[in-house]
């Protein structure tokens, strides 16, 4: 088969489904990952020539994109703050705004400052190990409910060449945590249920429910029992950061001002949506 013919057949069987913007999109990581060839060169060979394997995984990525499973998942990692990341079914896959919350975070140090540093529900391990790439004298550690994302975690620090002390801990039954931080940050569950239609097929059906969903009864339930140990365990000048809840950050403010916070302040992200929030103690 000619890659002209492959491109035809991939757009062709995704059309109804997804723009052609993305279509292409999708066919360009393929090509990238099962090829080993970039957009440009696919343009310049279409008469190129492929393997029956290598048409193969195309048609099984087609199978999985109907069924709106993400291309992240498809091809196995993405990009996080110019680092790539290795990510399955157990991990969610790291959004554009959460690159916004590392990028605060780093603003506010140089290179040699934030010496102790903890990330609370780490998944990928995004956040611990950008940082860590970042503030290469910190000591940064990562904790996390779900045994298989960090292993997902362990082995992105191993890809990106740094040093992170991840362990299991279930954050809502933790009663203190190992020592005293420069920095606690957490982008924790808080989808809640009622704003699930709101949600993509992809993410309903693919990424875990439990590192995405609260129940509506009690949507701040983890910024609660963070908050509540962060508070013993932030050093004097520490500062606690936040990927939040958009429709939720007044009842954010008052959670932690009950639990003696200041100086606490919002920020919107690159949509205009309340999305990160940081105080001290």
């Amino acid at each position: 088969m000619k890659i002209s013919d492959l491109k035809s057949n991939f757009k062709k069987s995704l059309s109804e489904l997804y723009p052609s913007e993305e279509v292409q999109s999708f066919f360009n990581i393929l090509s990238e990952k099962y090829l080993n060839l970039s957009r440009i060169e696919i343009a310049l060979n279409p008469e190129r020539t492929i393997s029956a394997t290598e048409a193969e995984k195309f048609q099984k990525a087609i199978l999985r994109l109907q069924n709106h499973e993400p291309i992240q998942y498809i091809i196995g990692e993405t990009e996080f703050y110019g680092l790539p990341f290795k990510v399955n079914k157990h991990t969610l896959i790291p959004r554009p705004e959460t690159e916004e919350l590392v990028e605060w975070i780093l603003s506010g140090f140089p290179p040699s400052g934030a010496k102790g540093i903890l990330d609370i529900g780490t998944g990928s391990g995004c956040i611990a190990i950008s940082l860590a790439k970042n503030l290469p004298n910190a000591k940064i550690s990562a904790l996390d409910i779900s045994e298989e994302a960090l292993k997902i975690a362990e082995a992105n620090a191993k890809l990106n060449k740094v040093e992170v002390d991840f362990f299991q801990t279930d954050i809502l039954a933790a009663e203190t945590l190992p020592m005293k931080y420069d920095v606690i940050v957490s982008n924790p569950p808080y989808v809640r249920e009622l704003e699930k239609k709101q949600m993509q097929q992809n993410v309903l059906k693919y990424e875990p429910h439990s590192a995405l969903y609260v129940k509506d009864e009690d949507p701040l339930l983890f910024y609660r029992a963070i908050s509540h140990l962060a508070k013993n365990h932030l050093n004097p000048s520490g500062k606690l950061f936040f990927e939040i809840n958009e429709y939720l950050a007044y009842e954010m403010t008052e959670l932690l001002k009950a639990e003696g916070f200041k100086n606490i302040e919002i920020k919107k992200d690159i949509y205009g949506k309340d999305r990160m929030l940081k105080c001290k103690i």
